[in-house]
């Protein structure tokens, strides 16, 4: 399956960590740095015997015999193999699109993505509307390089052109089709964007039925859009394709809490967490009246302008978000939000059907428990939150709170 990144904007999801490749390969640095940076033997030391023809007894090769040997390497998990072939062929031929693809594709099995990122630029100016190319490039932005809002922007440009291109073709390639289609709706799922992306998954299936990629994805979108009962469906069919899956799971343990089913919501977390406890950890234990004093210190630690804007405004306390909250706005608040601040801004007037308090702020519990790894940052989030909804309080969007560091 394709690598995911479930990591996304702060108040919309709660996944506090990520599904991501190896660590950047460092910068390579200049041959005179490298030089000074020896202090164990000098120069000598570092030597390192030339590579052997990548066809062996063979010989050099044609950039299409060198660029099928770089394939099937890649094909046998070897990455080293790969970039050899790859780059011996373009030597041979510095634009031969297929080695260029190839040689990116090389570096990223090896986790050596900065240089990837500099591959697939290489191999897009060569095939601006490459198919496969793009392919690659929007599985290294989406899926590879973290949560950055641009990176992820970026690689979703990349799936979208991709799949117009794929779409074009004399003889469309499912496969094709169907993954671009998967990395769009992936990328706009961790951008918020989850009705394009129900739209792109729903593209995937019906070029292949039941693939585990895009049936994930439209879960994950139908949940975002609060359609509960259908994401449910999409998770289950995943799980007969995947049975032990950790973020269907995830999900699934997410959705019977919604309904109350706290027994399968344990289930479901526990099975989860065993299966990927780098991506899933308990929640932080804290009951309602401990999470009450928490939020009563973060109100008496707020500036004197932040306490008298909220003066009239109550602050409350709930388990999870309401449904009537979450539906309220089209499309609809995501159901893992931390916070919530309901009515016009202050410098709006309240309607009378509001009633005398037409403007409040609540806090989430459970999902604020889930977010944090500690106490100590249970206790700074719920000041985060709490800051984001008294900007929102003032007029403040999501971009511009973004820009406060109150994402």
């Amino acid at each position: 399956m394709i690598d995911r990144l479930r990591c996304a904007t702060l108040l919309a999801f709660l996944l506090a960590a990520c599904n991501r490749a190896p660590a950047n390969h460092p910068a390579r640095p200049a041959p005179a740095q490298e030089a000074a940076a020896r202090t164990d033997g000098g120069q000598l030391a570092h030597v390192r015997p030339p590579r052997a023809p990548c066809l062996g007894a063979r010989g050099r090769g044609t950039p299409d015999a060198l660029t099928d040997k770089a394939l099937d390497a890649l094909d046998r998990s070897q990455g080293e193999k790969a970039l050899a072939c790859s780059e011996e062929a373009l030597q041979l031929e510095p634009d031969h699109l297929p080695a260029l693809h190839a040689r990116a594709a090389a570096l990223v099995a090896l986790g050596r993505l900065d240089e990837a990122k500099v591959a697939y630029a290489r191999a897009l100016a060569a095939a601006p509307d490459d198919a496969e190319v793009l392919q690659g490039a929007a599985d290294l932005y989406v899926s590879r390089l973290g949560s950055d809002r641009e990176l992820l922007e970026l690689g979703r440009a990349y799936a979208v052109r991709g799949l117009a291109a794929a779409r074009k073709a004399a003889k469309p390639d499912r496969d094709l089709v169907g993954g671009l289609a998967s990395l769009a709706a992936m990328a706009e799922n961790d951008l918020g964007e989850s009705r394009a992306a129900l739209g792109h998954a729903d593209e995937a299936l019906r070029v292949l039925p039941g693939d585990a990629d895009a049936l994930y994805e439209r879960g994950v979108a139908l949940y975002e859009l609060c359609r509960f009962d259908d994401a449910r469906g999409a998770f289950d069919r995943m799980l007969k394709k995947i049975p032990d899956d950790p973020w269907a799971l995830h999900y699934l343990g997410l959705l019977a809490e919604r309904s109350g089913d706290g027994g399968h919501a344990d289930e479901y977390q526990r099975k989860a967490r065993t299966l990927s406890p780098s991506d899933f950890r308990n929640p932080v234990e804290v009951g309602e009246a401990d999470f009450r004093r928490e939020v009563a210190s973060a109100l008496a630690a707020l500036p004197d302008e932040d306490r008298r804007a909220i003066r009239n405004v109550p602050v409350e306390v709930a388990d999870l978000p309401a449904l009537d909250d979450l539906t309220a706005v089209e499309p609809p608040l995501s159901p893992s939000i931390l916070g919530l601040f309901r009515g016009p801004a202050e410098q709006e007037p309240c309607q009378k059907s509001d009633g005398p308090n037409c403007r409040s702020i609540v806090l989430y519990r459970k999902n604020l428990a889930r977010f944090a790894r500690t106490r100590e940052e249970l206790a700074e989030q719920v000041k985060v939150t709490l800051l984001h909804e008294i900007g929102h309080l003032r007029g403040e969007n999501d971009d511009d709170l973004r820009a406060r560091g109150l994402e």
